[in-house]
């Protein structure tokens, strides 16, 4: 039944039954055929070797031929997630300006409703200021030297100006657009590492970093005989809970923030700005620390995680989005003053899943595909947007609770 609904032709048919038997191994199907054909093999046989029926995988409208080359190896299909939206919200940032949608990948309900109160209440606040603080995509190999004494003097060389412009110029030479910013030496011991920091522009930069550093650590090893043991040495830190990247910053450092009327919190929020303070203040501030914490927010990975789902970002790196730390306090006026500080936003609008058609779409929504005629305006554009979305989520969330109402929102949901 299930090689009768694939058409295989006999040829076909003996890779499928190989494939089954294990004489050839999934990556290698795409070496004796064309790839739409192996892809059906793949998956035909994935249904002999465990019983399930796979047709809604092989049902997707992106270019296979596309994503197997940049995105994907071993293809079977496609996984297809909802995608909501919310808004319009206003930002007034220095490079997203105006009126935005913002496309919510998820299967959590209430999550797009949610998001989208705290839209309202911030548009009808006259939007959100944003601005970015800091960028910088980090790469951080490690080297194991002789001891404190060679530690000690490899720290000092890499610190001379002359040795960084060689390293700069070294990393410019593998990429058109990205930077070498910075080097920062950390030392434990005999081991030593250098996390090198860049500029990627509109990139979010992984792959682009480590060809870089690759090639700067190839020239310090022509230059003074010394080489890492590892390329990343988990000081850059790649997609783990990292202090370094709350403190010193990753990919984007982006504050979004407004200020709510008594008005706007009563009629949008149904409470007071004392009481979302006090939530705020008790559970994501004292909880979070009480709980040793590296974020200090109600949900932001939620909206970060929807975000890059819809725009092609790598969802791994909500991880370090999660660091966001919420601030709401009750100013002279009576009003509420939010902010949200997200100090390690890792993205792009090139590379990785932007290019993927759906993604793509997503990210045209927010006029944000692609480079910007200037290098790095749209990803800084998609950072101003994505703060903003966090912090229609933070005050939507924070308020829900103040009011009583996180509980009932679901249940009537059907959540």
């Amino acid at each position: 039944m299930m090689d009768n609904k694939y058409f295989f032709s006999s040829d076909e048919q003996k890779l499928l039954d190989a494939l089954v038997r294990g004489d050839i191994s999934f990556h290698k199907v795409g070496k004796q055929t064309n790839l739409q054909t192996a892809i059906k093999i793949r998956r035909a046989a994935l249904e002999k070797l465990t019983g399930t029926d796979l047709d809604t995988l092989g049902q997707f409208t992106i270019d296979s031929e596309d994503a197997s080359q940049r995105n994907i190896e071993n293809m079977i299909g496609a996984i297809q997630i909802p995608v909501g939206v919310a808004g319009p919200v206003c930002i007034k940032g220095e490079f997203a300006k105006g009126n935005y949608y913002l496309p919510l990948a998820t299967t959590e309900g209430a999550l797009v409703a949610s998001v989208n109160r705290g839209c309202s209440a911030i548009t009808s606040s006259g939007g959100s200021t944003v601005r970015i603080f800091k960028d910088q995509m980090t790469r951080a190999p490690v080297y194991c030297l002789d001891g404190v004494k060679q530690s000690r003097e490899f720290v000092d060389w890499i610190k001379l100006p002359e040795v960084f412009v060689k390293l700069k110029k070294k990393a410019s030479e593998t990429t058109r657009f990205g930077e070498l910013t910075a080097v920062e030496p950390y030392v434990t011991g005999n081991n030593v590492y250098l996390r090198f920091c860049f500029d990627t522009k509109d990139a979010m930069g992984m792959n682009m970093v480590t060809i870089a550093t690759q090639a700067i650590v190839d020239l310090i090893g022509d230059e003074i005989g010394i080489y890492p043991i590892s390329l990343s040495g988990n000081m850059c830190a790649d997609k783990k809970p990292a202090a370094i990247n709350s403190i010193l910053g990753r990919g984007k450092t982006v504050i979004a923030e407004v200020e709510l009327t008594p008005e706007i919190v009563k009629n949008k929020l149904k409470t007071t700005p004392e009481a979302i303070a006090e939530v705020n203040y008790r559970k994501n501030l004292l909880g979070s620390a009480r709980a040793v914490s590296l974020g200090f927010n109600a949900h932001a990975a939620n909206i970060i995680a929807a975000m890059f789902i819809a725009c092609g970002q790598d969802p791994a790196h909500v991880v370090e989005g999660s660091n966001t730390i919420t601030t709401m306090e009750v100013t002279k006026y009576g009003s509420l003053y939010c902010s949200v500080t997200l100090p390690s936003l890792q993205i792009g609008t090139v590379g990785g899943g932007t290019k993927i058609a759906t993604q793509n779409e997503c990210l045209r929504i927010l006029d944000a595909a692609g480079a910007g005629e200037i290098p790095g305006y749209n990803s800084k554009k998609l950072a101003e947007i994505i703060a903003s979305a966090v912090l229609a989520g933070e005050i939507s969330l924070v308020g829900a609770q103040a009011a009583g109402h996180l509980a009932r929102a679901h249940a009537e949901l059907g959540r």
